[in-house]
């Protein structure tokens, strides 16, 4: 109720036309998302419809063969080209756990957020009480923006500055 009155007081200050833009940019992604959704699902299971931190609509797929899992997002802003505009792929390594190998994709769109949390969900649903993952020599330009990120998501970090490695554990 509140969010719905802050929503419409800055509603109530747009110009006019910043109304009308915003409108029809959500009717563009609308249709976008329509036609995407019809594609995507042709190969992969759709999980879930979210928004970013930025408001813009995203589409999140997942591949999983129970061996291996990928949470995917494709934006609605383009149409779908066969490729994921960010993943997170990881492998279940044993009943208990399971692994990030890689994080793909652009930083700062809220992407990572959103494929984290569909992770866990699959963590809770399956019963699987741990995510793991390493912070490779590779990250090290980012290790910040990683640890930040981990953290804001419930994960024990351990950071070996000397040998530039980390683990990372997130449980339930």
């Amino acid at each position: 109720m509140l969010f719905d009155r802050l929503q419409e007081d800055e509603y109530k200050r747009k110009d006019p036309l910043e109304v009308r833009k915003d409108l029809v940019e959500l009717e563009f992604q609308l249709f976008r998302m329509q036609e995407n959704i019809k594609e995507i699902s042709k190969k992969n299971q759709i999980i879930g419809i979210d928004q970013t931190k930025d408001d813009k609509w995203v589409i999140v797929s997942a591949e999983d063969n129970g061996n291996q899992c990928k949470i995917m997002i494709n934006d609605c802003e383009n149409p779908y080209r066969g490729k994921w505009d960010f993943s997170i792929h990881a492998v279940y390594t044993d009943e208990d756990n399971i692994h990030i190998d890689d994080i793909r994709g652009p930083a700062n769109k809220g992407y990572g957020s959103i494929c984290m949390n569909y992770l866990k969900e699959i963590a809770r649903e399956q019963n699987i009480p741990y995510i793991t993952g390493d912070i490779a020599k590779r990250d090290w330009d980012h290790v910040d923006r990683l640890v930040h990120f981990y953290e804001k998501h419930d994960f024990s970090v351990d950071i070996d500055h000397k040998e530039r490695s980390g683990e990372i554990v997130w449980s339930e």
